[in-house]
C-alpha cells in the first residue's frame, strides 16, 4: 500500500477478503430481515386492515375472498416480509455500505451515517408517496372502471401482492437521487452525461414504472413515472454539487 493511499483511508484487500467480507454481510442482513419479519407477524393482520382501507374507500362492493387454503396465511406473511424489509433497510442500506468501505477514502466514510439516514428517509418517503398519492386514484380506476359489469371481489392474495409490490420498488426507486449522487462522486457519471440522456430518461421512467407497478393501467404507470423523471432531475443536481469538490481534491492531491 502506498503511502498516499494510507493517509487517505485506502484498504486494499484480496478476492477471498472480500467473499468473506460479502457473506458477513449478507448473514447480517439476512438475520436483521429475519428479526423484524418475525416482529412484524404480530402485527400482519392490522396492518392488512390499514392495506385495505384505499380500496374499501373507493368502491363500497369491494371486499378481499381467498380460494386456497393457505392464501390468507401467506398473505400475512407478505405483509409481514415487506414490513421487516422496510424496518430492516437502515441495516441493509448500511451494510452495504460497509461492504464498499474499504474502497472508500477517510474523508468519504465520514458521509456512511448521513448516506444511511438520507437513504433510509427516502425510501420511507416512497413507501409513502405510494401508499397516499399513487395508490388511492390507481384503485379507483382500477375497481370502478367495469361499472355495472362485475363486483370488486378480490383474492386477498392478489391484492396484498399488488400493493406491497408497489410500495416496496417504489421506495427503491426513490433512492435514485443518492445512487447517481454515488455514481457521480466515484467519477461513474457525470452531470453533463446525464443531462445528454434526458430523452432516455423519460422513456426509461416510464419502462421502470411499468416493471414496477403489478398492473398496466396508465393511471398508476403515470403516478410511478412522474416522480422518476423528478427524481432524475434532482439526481443530476446532486451530481453536479458532488462534482466540483470531487475536481478540487484531486487538484490539492
Amino acid at each position: 500500500m502506498e503511502p498516499e493511499d494510507e493517509a487517505k483511508g485506502a484498504k486494499y484487500m484480496s478476492i477471498m477478503e472480500h467473499l468473506q467480507e460479502l457473506r458477513y454481510r449478507l448473514v447480517v442482513s439476512a438475520l436483521t430481515i429475519v428479526a423484524t419479519t418475525g416482529a412484524s407477524i404480530y402485527f400482519a393482520g392490522r396492518m392488512l386492515q390499514f392495506l385495505k382501507k384505499p380500496a374499501e374507500d373507493r368502491s363500497d362492493a369491494f371486499f378481499t375472498i381467498f380460494t386456497e387454503p393457505m392464501e390468507g396465511l401467506v398473505a400475512h406473511f407478505r405483509i409481514a416480509l415487506m414490513a421487516g424489509i422496510t424496518f430492516a433497510m437502515p441495516v441493509l442500506i448500511y451494510q452495504t455500505l460497509m461492504f464498499v468501505s474499504p474502497g472508500l477514502t477517510s474523508k468519504e466514510k465520514r458521509w456512511v451515517y448521513s448516506i444511511v439516514f438520507a437513504a433510509t428517509l427516502a425510501f420511507a418517503g416512497g413507501v409513502a408517496f405510494a401508499f397516499f398519492i399513487a395508490l388511492p386514484p390507481a384503485l379507483d380506476f382500477l375497481l370502478n372502471y367495469p361499472e355495472d359489469v362485475a363486483e370488486p371481489h378480490i383474492k386477498i392474495g392478489s391484492y396484498v401482492d399488488f400493493v406491497t409490490r408497489l410500495l416496496l420498488w417504489t421506495g427503491i426507486v426513490f433512492e435514485t437521487p443518492l445512487v447517481i449522487m454515488g455514481l457521480a462522486r466515484l467519477g461513474v457519471v457525470s452531470s453533463r452525461q446525464l443531462l445528454r440522456f434526458w430523452r432516455y430518461a423519460i422513456v426509461g421512467a416510464f419502462v421502470v414504472a411499468a416493471i414496477v407497478t403489478p398492473s398496466i393501467d396508465p393511471v398508476t404507470q403515470s403516478f410511478v413515472a412522474g416522480p422518476i423523471i423528478v427524481l432524475y432531475g434532482l439526481g443530476v443536481l446532486l451530481a453536479r454539487l458532488v462534482e466540483p469538490r470531487r475536481k478540487q481534491a484531486t487538484k490539492s492531491a
